[in-house]
This record gives C-alpha cells, structure tokens and sequence, in this order.
C-alpha cells in the first residue's frame, strides 16, 4: 500500500475505532439499564453488575461493527472531498481504486474481528451472561432478604435488616430463631455477608451478640466477633441453565440434528443462528463498497454530496433489514438460509460491478435541483434569523 493508501487507511480505522467506540458505549449503557432492575432487586453487588454487562459487550460489538465502519467510511470520504483531496487526486489522474483498495482493507479487516466475535467471543460471552443470571436467580439475599422489612424465611425463623450495600454487605442485621421449642435464639448484629464455601451458603455476621432463651425464661447473652449462620437448607438449588440458540457455541449449533430430541423443534432456529454467524462478517465489506459507490467520487455541494450519504444510509439500511428478513425466514425454510448469504454477496457484487463500470449514482436532475432549492430557501431563513455575516 502506497502512501496515499496508507494515510486513507490510518484515517479511516481512527474513524472506526472511534465510531464502534462511541456506539458500544450508548448501546451499553441501554442494556445496562436493563439489567440494573434485575440486580438490584436481587441484592447483587456491583461487581455482578459488571460482570454480567460487560460479558456481553462482544455481542453488542458484533451488531455495532458493520454500522460503525459506515461512520467511518463516510466520515473520511466526506473529509477527503471537503479538504479538496478527493478532487486533487482526481485532477492529477490517481486511480479511484488508489482510494477503494484501504477501503477494502479496512472492510476485510473489520470482516475478520467481526467472524472472530460471532463465531466464538460473542456466544461464550452470552452464555456466561446465562450462567451468572442463573446464579442471581437463586440467590438467598435477592429471593428472601428485603431492607427494612420482616422476612419469615420459614416457620420460626425470621430475618430483619436495616440495609445493604452495593457490595453485598448487610447492615443491621436481626435473626430471631424460635424453630426449637425449648429454646429461642436472637442473633444481632452490626455487619453481615452472604458468602458460599464448601458447597453451603452461610451467613457471616460481625460483632454483635446471640441472646439464648430458654423454656423456663431463663436468657443467657454471648457477644461475638464473628459467627456463622448455615443457610444451606433454604438455599434454592440451582437449575442446569438452558441454553438459547445465540447462547450456544458454534460447533454445537453445527454438530446439532433433527435426531436429537433437544435440538428437533428448535432446528430451524439452530440452522439459522449459525448461518447467522457464518454471514455476518460479509457485512461491514458490503457496508464499505456501498458507501464508496455513493461517496468515492469528487462531487461539489451542487451535485448533491449530503443527498448522496442520505442515498448510501439508506441503501445500507435496507441491506441490513433484507438480512435480518432472511434470517427470519432459515428459521421456518432452507430457503432462508440461500437469502442469508445472498444479500451481503449480492450486495458487494452489485457494489464491484459499479465501480468496475464507473458509474457515478446521483439523484435525478430535477430531485437534485429541487433539494438545492429548499437548501437555498433554509439558507435565507437561517440568514434572517442570525443576521447576515457582513452585518455581523
């Protein structure tokens, strides 16, 4: 790659990195929100949170991709002829394929992280975010306790606390047990943590005291640093988590059969999830040669270069939902799974054979005049509003 490529190329994956960034983040945020409900109403620590956010930032990546390196391609072609670059390159007789060749780079490239997520991080990241929500699911703190309310976990045994932290810590803690007839057992304490070792769930309270009384009222106080609780007995067992489709590696969606009695009536959706995998790294390519058949060439303001990032946004738009139809349809018929491929190849051939042929795609002379003139009348308003520049 020569220089100019190589100065389009640096250009065009900062515009990327930085797009994919910046999407990733504001999805993120969104599905965080989501499970924010779920986890504080099960009284889980932040880092559980975390854990369970951040594991399916793979999948996200993978959804993100193909739409962040449309960003970045029209970003730096936009820049290239705002900056008179594309039209100096042109002027001096460079090949647009001197400009499409990092392009292209940058689509297989983008291609290739994308095969990488949805063929192995993207699905093992999912099912980790299964098996940490089928940890939640029957956790004792987020089924039982509730702050500053009276709990009856089961006949004579009840629990109070005042509060819990982010961290999993229990504040004023109150445990009354009277299940033994002869005798009612009271523990208090400042601190306490629900804390799983050897396969039992205790828990773990901090300086407080357990107050014994006995048939005859007799009561006896004994002040602890630190004692604990077995609440292993009224621990919910854990479920074998079920996997969905999304959730499942790749070579056990490509090992799966009509045979198996698991796998017989979610066949259409285990065919269609791995072609799913297997397509969606043709996308970002497809993405790319769409927007440089719209944007490779020199246009001026009067050719209509905003009309055409419109042209090429939403050409891209109806790419993708013509995938996602097809990836409707493999669920119910073979034929489904022929649209899957179809679309993103037949995309990046229609693509290559434009731009084999030079042609220029341009909206029709009187759209194009009649955009120029609405531009033109908002140009005026937006004058009269602010002032003229001379008067300013």
């Amino acid at each position: 790659m020569g220089l100019i490529g190589r100065y389009i190329f640096r250009r065009a994956a900062g515009a990327f990195i930085a797009a994919l960034a910046v999407l990733a983040s504001v999805v993120w945020v969104t599905q965080a929100l989501r499970q924010l409900d779920l986890i504080t109403a099960k009284g889980q620590a932040i880092g559980v949170f975390l854990e369970i956010t951040l594991l399916a930032v793979p999948f996200l990546v993978l959804l993100i991709a193909p739409f962040a390196i449309v960003i970045a391609v029209v970003v730096v072609l936009s820049n290239l002829s705002a900056d008179s670059e594309l039209i100096a390159m042109h002027a001096a007789g460079t090949s647009r394929w001197l400009v499409l060749k990092p392009i292209l780079m940058l689509g297989i490239a983008v291609g290739l992280f994308a095969a990488f997520l949805s063929m192995w991080a993207a699905p093992l990241g999912l099912q980790f975010v299964r098996l940490a929500l089928n940890d939640v699911q029957v956790d004792v703190v987020a089924s039982i306790i509730k702050p500053g309310r009276f709990i009856e976990m089961e006949p004579g045994l009840t629990f109070h606390i005042r509060d819990r932290t982010g961290g999993g810590v229990i504040k004023g803690l109150v445990l009354s047990d009277e299940r033994d007839p002869d005798k009612a057992m009271t523990y208090i304490a400042k601190d306490g943590e629900i804390v799983s070792a050897l396969n039992r769930t205790l828990l773990v309270m901090k300086d407080g005291t357990i107050q014994r009384r006995t048939a005859d009222g007799a009561l006896s106080i004994v002040r602890f640093d630190t004692y604990a609780f077995d609440l292993s007995s009224m621990t919910p067992v854990a479920a074998a988590p079920v996997f969905r489709p999304s959730e499942r590696s790749t070579f056990d969606l490509a090992t799966s059969t009509a045979g198996k009695d698991e796998d017989s009536e979610n066949f259409g959706r285990l065919r269609s999830e791995l072609n799913d995998r297997l397509s969606q790294p043709l996308y970002p390519l497809a993405f790319a040669l769409v927007v440089f058949v719209f944007l490779g060439e020199p246009r001026t303001t009067r050719q209509g270069r905003s009309f055409a990032v419109l042209g090429a946004i939403v050409v891209v738009g109806l790419v993708r939902l013509a995938g996602f139809g097809a990836t409707t349809l493999a669920i119910r018929s073979p034929v489904g799974v022929f649209f899957m491929y179809g679309v993103p190849l037949g995309t990046i051939g229609l693509a290559l054979a434009l731009l084999l042929s030079d042609a220029q795609l341009q909206l029709p002379a009187p759209i194009a005049r009649g955009c120029d003139r609405i531009a033109a009348t908002f140009g005026r308003i937006a004058e009269r509003l602010v002032g003229s520049p001379r008067e300013a």
